[in-house]
């Protein structure tokens, strides 16, 4: 790696850690209920991460990225930490306000899966559970037998879970 690639890196590094290191700092420091330390090395690993990847990622997906990444981390740290004894108990942790950054991601990522389903289930999921309708309004409105409606309804909720389980969301 040649010097002025280097400095590159570095400065890529330097602007991701400007950018980023505070917001993500507070969303792994609120997954981990308050371990400021263990949010530390996360954030730390994160960036470490974010840099070796510096060429891979495109500049408007760096803030998921990373977020996702952290978050990844987080769970392993979690399982990694439920194989040892507990440090703390239970009753000292204590849950952190929601900033809104949970909801924005959890909204990307049904919004990914919601583009895997057929546009037929689409449309059933949107009208059911987004607008409120029921089968026989659905139906009704998309001129469809209410039978059709609901089994569209069944199999577009089976395709969502699958969708959502591949993209690691489980206990569905």
């Amino acid at each position: 790696m040649g010097r002025s690639q280097l400095g590159r890196d570095q400065e890529l590094s330097q602007a991701l850690y400007d950018e980023h290191a505070t917001a993500l700092m507070a969303y792994v420091q609120r997954l981990l209920h308050g371990d400021r330390q263990l949010a530390e090395d996360i954030v730390q690993e994160t960036m470490l991460r974010a840099w070796r990847s510096a060429g891979k990622v495109p500049p408007r997906a760096r803030r998921p990225w990373l977020f996702s990444t952290a978050r990844h981390l987080v769970i392993d740290a979690y399982r990694a930490r439920k194989a040892c004894p507990t440090e703390v108990s239970p009753e000292l942790i204590d849950l952190a306000a929601d900033d809104g950054l949970d909801v924005a991601l959890d909204t990307m990522l049904l919004m990914d899966a919601l583009s895997a389903l057929s546009a037929e289930h689409r449309a059933v999921i949107f009208d059911a559970y987004f607008r409120g309708q029921t089968a026989a309004q659905i139906a009704e409105a998309r001129r469809l037998p209410p039978g059709t409606v609901r089994s569209r309804i069944h199999y577009a909720l089976r395709a969502l879970r699958l969708a959502l389980q591949e993209r690691g969301v489980n206990g569905l």
